[in-house]
């Protein structure tokens, strides 16, 4: 066949009607347009028109120099399924170092996809495959994907790694991760494999969004623990809701994530830890002018990384337990975090504490930060049923409760048991009514929820896990239904050490509640097990708390404390 620089898809066999399998035309196609860029150098483009194109038991193997072009999300869409081969995995396009020895030396350069979806929910793996992508390609050279839907795939959407001179932009990524429970690896909207190009891989991400992902929204994760973590990647203007984990560091180096939002994920809205599959983290990162908001668990955790990382002028507010939470998970690095800064946030309104250090940190700056009314998990415990309860899929209400509005913020939530005068319910005689006369006891069994915001009455709670539509496992419970609330823990503060805390530079800061009632107990909490060791504490406004501005259950010592109001 000939082989023009740009074919269009249908003259080349390709049925786009929902029905046919695309994939063997398709495959055809591009093995041909990428042996004429082998002969020649010049990229081919594969022209897709409107239409459903299905890649039916086994993906794409894709060529160098071969780009694929849509007509646009909803129009131009590809269909994956895998009837035939329960076992297989089947993304639309792959290139992989496992599979066809993929390399610096044999990699895939100047591509472009862009202008389609990707709908991977007919893939049905008999186990969970991290390969079960809606792309999935590695050492991508002078790429761009842009204007893409990927959606329900089996694990990640977007999964490609090791991108050099790449853009990604303007890609949705809804509901991936669709087999993952939640623990395995991938599973993500955009996840992309790092280090493979070296110490520098020029990437920027922009402008996605990622929603009702099984893990991550958008995470960046080293691949081998002896590759030295990679400078020159940049996630910009992007949009992450409904997660497990918003944007997530797992092995950057100098990671720059600039103006966007991480709402409404289950565990946390920024994450650096040993999560990834090396157990490095992220180091030298700057996230600044970002809004991380209502997120279930932390608004930031950051933790099994040597530091620096830097966070300036972000909106931390409404989260279901810290604000900012430093801490390490086993298995990952251990050392103290030195030169952590915080400049300039607006950390309020979170359940816990603003700011919690429970892994060590040496040299942190801490300076210009407004730290208000957090502690907002404050009501105390509580529990109801019958009547004037009811529930709704992401909700539960009680017209007779009074809660402190926000009181139960990232509570867990437990509904069932037993129900004093539950009606319908009959006792062995059938009369609905015990041998004493009493109302009968019904006994239901339990589930819980956790608890994202509450007004006086009404409980809002998280989805089940990322892009469910209900809270609860088994169906939505029936009305009057028994439910129980822990209790808030105390103290709650605007800065909490936990953990040994040594040359510290705190300046600057308003550390204050100014709400009714006050919620954030003190300014400044140095627990029992915390050691707090030199450095300087000085012009901040500590004013205006719960209760006294500072309590030291652990007391500093050396350094200089000065010109503190409060």
């Amino acid at each position: 066949m000939t082989a023009p620089l740009t074919a269009d898809a249908r003259e080349y066999g390709l049925a786009g009607d929902g029905v046919a399998d695309d994939r063997p035309a398709l495959q055809k196609l591009v093995d041909a347009l990428g042996d004429a860029v082998a002969a020649d150098g010049r990229p081919r483009t594969v022209r897709v028109p409107a239409g459903r194109y299905v890649i039916r038991d086994r993906p794409v193997r894709w060529r160098s120099g071969v780009s694929l072009a849509g007509a646009g999300r909803g129009a131009t869409c590809f269909e994956l399924s895998n009837p035939g081969a329960p076992t297989q995995p089947v993304p639309l396009a792959w290139f992989t170092t496992a599979q066809h020895g993929a390399g610096r030396d044999h990699h895939i350069a100047d591509v472009t996809f862009a202008h389609f979806e990707i709908d991977g929910l007919r893939v049905a793996n008999e186990e969970y495959d991290v390969l079960a992508k809606g792309l999935g390609l590695q050492y991508v050279l002078r790429g761009r994907f842009t204007d893409l839907y990927i959606h329900d795939t089996a694990a990640t959407g977007f999964g490609c790694d090791f991108l050099q001179d790449t853009v990604v932009e303007g890609v949705l990524a809804e509901r991936c991760g669709r087999q993952d429970p939640g623990e395995e690896m991938g599973g993500a909207g955009i996840g992309i494999g790092v280090g493979g190009w070296g110490p520098v891989e020029r990437l920027a991400v922009t402008d996605c969004t990622a929603r009702g992902n099984g893990t991550n929204g958008i995470f960046l994760e080293l691949q081998q623990d002896d590759w030295v973590p990679p400078r020159g990647i940049r996630v910009t203007a992007c949009h992450t809701e409904d997660n497990r984990y918003g944007i997530s560091d797992w092995g950057a180096d100098g990671l720059l994530v600039t103006g966007c939002a991480m709402l409404g994920n289950h565990v946390a809205g920024f994450d650096v830890s040993a999560q990834g599959t090396t157990n490095v983290g992220g180091r030298g990162g700057l996230v600044t002018g970002c809004v991380i908001d209502a997120n279930a668990g932390d608004g930031i955790a950051l933790g099994n990384t040597p530091g620096p990382y830097g966070f300036h002028g972000n909106r931390v507010s409404n989260n279901g337990r810290y604000g900012y939470w430093e801490h390490n998970l086993s298995g990952g690095d251990q050392e103290p975090a030195t030169d952590i800064v915080l400049e300039s946030n607006d950390i309020h309104d979170n359940a816990l504490d603003g700011i919690r250090v429970d892994a060590p940190l040496h040299e942190p700056a801490i300076f210009g930060n407004r730290i208000r009314g957090n502690g907002r998990r404050a009501a105390p415990q509580t529990r109801g049923g019958g009547e004037g309860v009811h529930c709704g899929p992401l909700s539960l209400t009680d017209e007779g409760a009074g809660w402190l509005p926000g009181g139960h913020r990232g509570k867990e939530l437990t509904v069932g048991g037993r129900v004093p005068g539950a009606p319908g319910e009959a006792t062995a005689d059938g009369s609905g009514a015990a041998a004493d006369g009493s109302a009968a006891t019904a006994e239901r069994s339990e589930v819980s929820a956790v608890v994202v915001d509450n007004t006086a009455t009404e409980l809002t709670l998280a989805p089940v896990r990322p892009g469910a539509d209900t809270a609860w496992p088994g169906g939505t419970p029936g009305p009057g239904t028994a439910y129980r609330l822990p209790d808030g823990p105390a103290p709650r503060a605007g800065l909490t050490a936990a953990a040994a805390v040594t040359h510290p530079y705190v300046h600057g800061n308003r550390v204050r509640d100014d709400g009714h009632p006050r919620t954030q107990v003190h300014a400044v909490w140095i627990a029992p097990e915390a050691t707090w060791t030199g450095g300087r504490v000085s012009g901040n406004d500590f004013g205006g708390n719960a209760s006294a501005s500072t309590r030291f259950d652990s007391a500093p010592s050396g350094g200089r404390w000065r010109d503190n109001a409060g």
